[in-house]
């Protein structure tokens, strides 16, 4: 069995591609508390600003429903201005997630979790930007 290595140079391109998907989605002058919500193909989604700083802004990026058949995504991104990426940094029940996971493990997480959310982060955003999400909000208001 071969040993999982991460592969840099595709785990930095899926952040750059991120970076740039929610940056059209974010307002220019970011507000902590601030949530905007988009809708697309009948489905409800909403960014919530958490933390901004000089170079980064910390979101959570989820979808809504109000009577849900499933576990609905709900991730946690870091933008990094200067570096012009975003990453996810938690997921639903994990607060943090590594690189790399030995396999099996306790959680059964896969040996590329961070490389899977990520990449998931990417299809749900190219997803609600060819289907239709507005780049201004229904409704901006604060928590």
């Amino acid at each position: 069995m071969r040993k999982y290595h991460v592969n840099l140079a595709s785990l930095m391109r899926v952040y750059e591609t991120n970076y740039a998907k929610l940056v059209a989605l974010l307002p220019k002058n970011e507000k902590i508390g601030a949530v905007l919500s988009y809708q697309v193909c009948l489905q409800q989604y909403q960014i919530k600003i958490i933390e901004v700083t000089v170079y980064t802004t910390l979101v959570e990026v989820y979808q809504i429903d109000e009577q849900p058949i499933y576990p609905l995504p709900r991730l946690t991104v870091r933008l990094y201005h200067d570096a012009r990426v975003a990453e996810v940094c938690a997921s639903q029940q994990f607060s943090y997630i590594k690189a790399k996971y030995d396999y099996p493990n306790k959680k059964m997480l896969q040996k590329d979790e961070k490389h899977q959310l990520n990449q998931f982060l990417s299809d749900w955003l190219t997803f609600c930007l060819k289907n239709g999400i507005s780049q201004e909000p229904i409704f901006l208001e604060k928590n």
